[in-house]
This record gives structure tokens, sequence and C-alpha cells, in this order.
């Protein structure tokens, strides 16, 4: 098995449900950001499967797709170009 097989951030999700926490790691986020995002309507509100609110991955990915690249309120003053 090669290092990037091994490696959880080289790894897609098997799974299509996320729990909060792996849908805002998924896009690579902590969970505060995250939960504004959803509040803002930048990122798809969660399913109810009984008591547990879950992320449809594919429609993480969609709204992912659709943020801006040029949006000036997602540039980090102190990030490089390569974060």
């Amino acid at each position: 098995m090669t290092d990037a097989a091994r490696s959880p951030l080289m790894q897609m999700p098997s799974k299509r449900g996320l729990s909060r926490t792996e849908a805002a790691g998924y896009i690579g986020i902590g969970t505060t950001l995250f939960d504004k995002m959803v509040d803002a309507g930048q990122m798809p509100r969660p399913k109810r499967i009984g008591v547990r609110n879950i992320w449809d991955r594919f429609e993480v990915d969609l709204a992912f797709d659709r943020l801006s690249t040029d949006n000036p309120e997602c540039v980090d003053a102190d990030a490089n170009d390569w974060d």
C-alpha cells in the first residue's frame, strides 16, 4: 500500500451521508465556519434521519462548486496562495 493510499487526507469518504464534523472536514474547514456557511445558504442544510442531522456529500460537492473563487469575504489576509 502506498503512503497516499494510507493517508486519510487523500481518501474520499466511502459513505454518502456525512456528520457535521465530517462535512466541514470534507471541504477543509472547521465546524464553526461550516455552520456560518449553512446559515448563509452557502452550504446545504442537513437531512434529518431519525434524530441525526446528515449532510449529503453530493449536495456539499455542488455547493462547494458554486462558491466563487473571487469572493472577497472568503479571502484570509494572513493566508498564502498555497493554503
